[in-house]
């Protein structure tokens, strides 16, 4: 994800090799003006989008509110005063935490070994090199690879997870593969643009020596590309214990599991003692993570001043550290592959696939799955435009104080006030999206009636986290000598924030927001099936009632969508360059 945005952000135009004179003038003020109305009518129909996504919600029309459950509502936030903490319920916690920590690591460890192999087997850098005469069967193998990661990466962990419960029943590979396989396909697309944006002459140069490919790979691009990898795996680790509670929503076990139990029996002291372990436990990731970038960072500026490169030995001791936790995780949960192929699990998944097979549109017919498939379009804009506002608020106060040394406050009393900022805008953030959006729906509905807007706020809560902190880390990230000379005019703090932060980091923020938008498609599928409407509540229906047939023509509408998302985003990326 950073990738993604930080490849984009950096790219500019540039002027053809070959040519000794610049165009003419009035071809780029052709080029400009056509980008300009490009990027009017992009606005234009977004602000459209927007107003129809909110009418369909129901905001501003019809009864919204249940004023009745606002009572059982703050009871609920009251519980968090005095949540349940005897030493019996404690173990039940702490074991459930354990596990949650368990399928998360086992979950990432397989997500990033798919993401390695996939993310060299679709990268351009793979496919580029080879004889000229077969550059047709090179882009056919390039882009069959990029398809190949479509249909698990459009399908969200919860389906993945509900549709093994079937074939192998409540076991822990469950849990391992429905978080690997969807993750290791995002794992795989991110590799491959970090493999494709890393220098390749070392690459070339051993292919040049008649190295092999995976030779070349190994010991020229692998190499230079490791921190980032290494530094995307651990951001994909902190998403892993986010999904595995899902999943333990949906009867995979861990903190999750104990969140519905509690749920359906109302015990909020329960509930709250749960919340703040998984509370917990994002935190530790968080701080883990953020860690592992800080050491990248500081070996890349050490490099960049002419330190040369050397082994980070945090990096080193996580990397120890995380080897030690997938074979604890995996003592800890009762791994076991050999399930993988058993027979009987075998014939219930051919048993499954025969039963979905052929697709069937059943009772809702296509217009019905057409307007589903609105309402799921209309939920994930209503959140991705609530989530964008207040990320970006909270992306200047969460980012770290040594910018705003550089551009905003310079006295002792501003610097301690910024740092409490940062660390209160923080802590929010990661309660926000420590806490998973199932979680968030759930409680909204006590206080609003089902529909498309508790699941929008619920999905638009959660991403606010998400955003809020990517935002940060991009301001965090910002060049400080162009704010350093703007303050040095004379200009203000507010005057610096205006003309220099804000201009130079909303192309980032913008290209963060339409990257969540993309993944917030997809999780609108969790937040469906606890009644919040689209296609995730149809789907839920679907396979409860064993209509497997129905549910993968729910699927395949689902991954339609997100196609049509994806290709949308990068579309309007491309415009805001």
């Amino acid at each position: 994800m950073t990738t993604t945005c930080r490849r984009e952000a950096a790219e500019s135009p540039s002027e053809s090799s070959g040519t000794s004179t610049p165009p003419p003038a009035p071809e780029r003020g052709t080029g400009a003006a056509e980008r300009s109305r490009k990027r009017r009518g992009w606005a234009l129909l977004i602000v459209a989008a927007i107003v129809i996504s909110a009418v369909a919600a129901g905001i501003g029309r019809g009864q919204v509110i249940k004023s009745e459950g606002a009572g059982s509502l703050f009871d609920f936030f009251a519980a968090a005063a005095s949540p349940r903490l005897d030493a019996e319920f404690l173990a039940l916690t702490g074991t459930a935490m354990l596990t949650t920590l368990a399928y998360a690591v086992l979950g990432t460890a397989l997500s990033l070994v798919i993401g390695l192999i996939g993310g060299v087997l679709s990268s351009q850098a793979w496919w580029a090199s080879g004889v000229r005469s077969r550059r047709g069967r090179r882009l056919a193998g390039w882009g069959l690879a990029r398809a190949v990661l479509v249909v698990p990466r459009g399908i969200h962990e919860v389906v993945w997870g509900l549709f093994f419960l079937v074939v192998f029943g409540i076991d822990p590979i469950v849990a391992v593969l429905a978080i690997g396989i969807p993750f290791g396909a995002v794992t795989a697309k991110v590799f491959s643009e970090l493999l494709d944006e890393t220098g390749r002459k070392p690459y070339t140069a051993l292919l040049a020596a008649g190295s092999s490919k995976w030779s070349a790979m190994l010991y020229g691009l692998l190499p230079p590309a490791l921190p980032d990898l290494i530094s995307y795996g651990f951001y994909r680790f902190e998403c892993a214990i986010r999904s595995a509670a899902i999943l333990g929503l949906v009867g995979a076990g861990g903190l999750g599991f104990q969140l519905a139990l509690s749920f359906q029996t109302l015990r909020y002291p329960e509930i709250w003692t749960l919340l703040f372990a998984l509370i917990l436990l994002s935190v530790a990731a968080d701080y883990w993570s953020s860690l592992v970038r800080s050491a990248r960072a500081r070996g890349r500026r050490r490099s960049r001043d002419g330190g040369g490169v050397r082994r980070d030995p945090l990096l080193t001791a996580s990397l120890v550290f995380g080897a030690v936790l997938i074979a604890l995780s995996a003592w800890w949960v009762g791994l076991d592959i050999a399930v993988l192929w058993s027979g009987k699990a075998w014939e219930f998944g051919i048993q499954l696939l025969s039963e979905a097979w052929p697709p069937s549109v059943g009772g809702t017919g296509v217009s019905g799955l057409l307007m589903l498939a609105g309402v799921t379009l209309a939920m994930s804009i209503v959140a991705i435009t609530i989530a964008f506002g207040l990320g970006a608020l909270f992306a200047v106060p969460a980012s770290t104080p040594a910018q705003g040394r550089d551009h905003v406050e310079r006295g002792a009393v501003a610097r301690i006030a910024r740092t409490a900022a940062m660390l209160a805008s923080r802590f929010v953030l990661v309660v926000l999206r420590a806490i998973p959006p199932p979680v968030w729906a759930l409680l909204l509905l006590f206080v609003m009636y089902p529909g498309i807007l508790p699941g929008a706020i619920a999905l638009a809560v959660y991403t606010t986290g998400v955003l809020g902190r990517l935002m940060a880390e991009s301001v965090d990230n910002l060049d400080a000598r162009p704010l350093r000379a703007i303050r040095a005019t004379g200009a203000s703090a507010s005057k610096v924030f205006c003309y220099g932060v804000i201009p130079a980091a909303a192309p980032r923020f913008v290209a963060y927001g339409l990257y969540r938008w993309e993944v917030t498609i997809r999780e609108t599928v969790v937040v469906g099936v606890v009644g919040a409407g689209g296609l995730g509540l149809l789907l839920d229906h679907q396979i409860g009632s064993f209509n497997y047939a129905g549910a993968l023509t729910t699927l395949a509408t689902l991954i339609l969508l997100t196609l049509v998302v994806d290709v949308t985003s990068a579309a309007i990326r491309r415009s805001v360059r």
